[in-house]
C-alpha cells in the first residue's frame, strides 16, 4: 500500500489533492464554512429549493409517514407511493406517456444516454466541455463518440457530414448551462442542424 501513499503525497505536491469543505449553515445563497460566511456559487440549488418552507414541510410530512428511505433499491422493493404520484404528476405534467424520477442528473445521463444509443455502429456528437456525467455516459455507451468544439456550430455541421454516413443512431448531447463557464448551448441552432442531419438532439 506504499504506492498510495506515494500517489497522495505526489498530488499534494502538484496541487490535485482536494479536500471537501464542511457546509455548517442550510444550503443557500450564504454559507457558512469554518465559522466564516461565504456567497455560495457552487450549488445545484439552482431555484433555491433545499430551505423552501412549503418542501420542507411536505418532506416532514413525507418522513412520518413512509420513513426516512425506501430500504432498497427501486427494482427490488424500493419504489413507494410517493414515487409513483411524482412520476404521475411529472409526466402529466410534459404531457407524456410516463417519466421516470432518478436521485441525480448524474446517475440520469448514465441512464439514459447509453439506453438511447447502445451499438457500437451508434454516434453521439458531444459538446467538448459537457459535464463530466455526460462524458461519463458516452463512455459507457459502446458508441462512436465524436467531440466538437466547444458551441462551434460549423464545427458541428463538419463532424455530423464527416459521420454522416456511419450507421446507427446519431445523438447529439450538450448541456443546456455549462457548469464550469456558465454559457448558454445554442439550442435552437442545435436542434436545427440535428433536424437536417436526421440527428436526435
Amino acid at each position: 500500500m506504499k504506492f498510495l501513499t506515494e500517489d497522495l503525497e505526489a498530488m499534494k505536491r502538484d496541487g490535485l489533492y482536494g479536500t471537501i469543505r464542511t457546509i455548517e449553515s442550510p444550503q443557500g445563497a450564504w454559507v457558512r464554512i469554518a465559522g466564516k460566511d461565504y456567497i455560495n456559487l457552487c450549488s445545484n440549488n439552482y431555484l433555491g429549493l433545499c430551505n423552501d418552507p412549503r418542501l420542507v414541510k411536505k418532506v416532514k410530512d413525507y418522513v412520518d409517514k413512509y420513513g426516512v428511505g425506501p430500504g432498497a433499491v427501486r427494482t427490488i422493493a424500493g419504489t413507494m407511493t410517493p414515487h409513483i404520484e411524482l412520476e404521475r404528476r411529472l409526466a402529466e405534467f410534459k404531457g407524456a406517456e410516463a417519466a421516470i424520477v432518478l436521485q441525480s442528473g448524474y446517475c440520469a445521463n448514465l441512464a439514459v444516454i447509453p439506453t438511447l444509443v447502445p451499438s457500437a455502429d451508434d454516434t453521439i456528437y458531444s459538446d467538448s466541455l459537457n459535464h463530466a456525467s455526460i462524458i461519463d455516459a458516452c463512455r459507457l455507451s459502446k458508441a462512436k463518440v465524436v467531440r466538437y468544439e466547444h458551441s462551434n456550430l460549423d464545427d458541428l455541421i463538419s463532424k455530423l457530414e464527416e459521420h454522416k454516413g456511419n450507421p446507427g443512431k446519431h445523438l447529439l448531447v450538450t448541456d443546456g448551462v455549462f457548469s464550469m463557464d456558465g454559457d448558454i448551448a445554442k439550442l435552437p441552432e442545435i436542434v436545427e442542424i440535428c433536424e437536417k442531419y436526421g440527428a436526435v438532439s
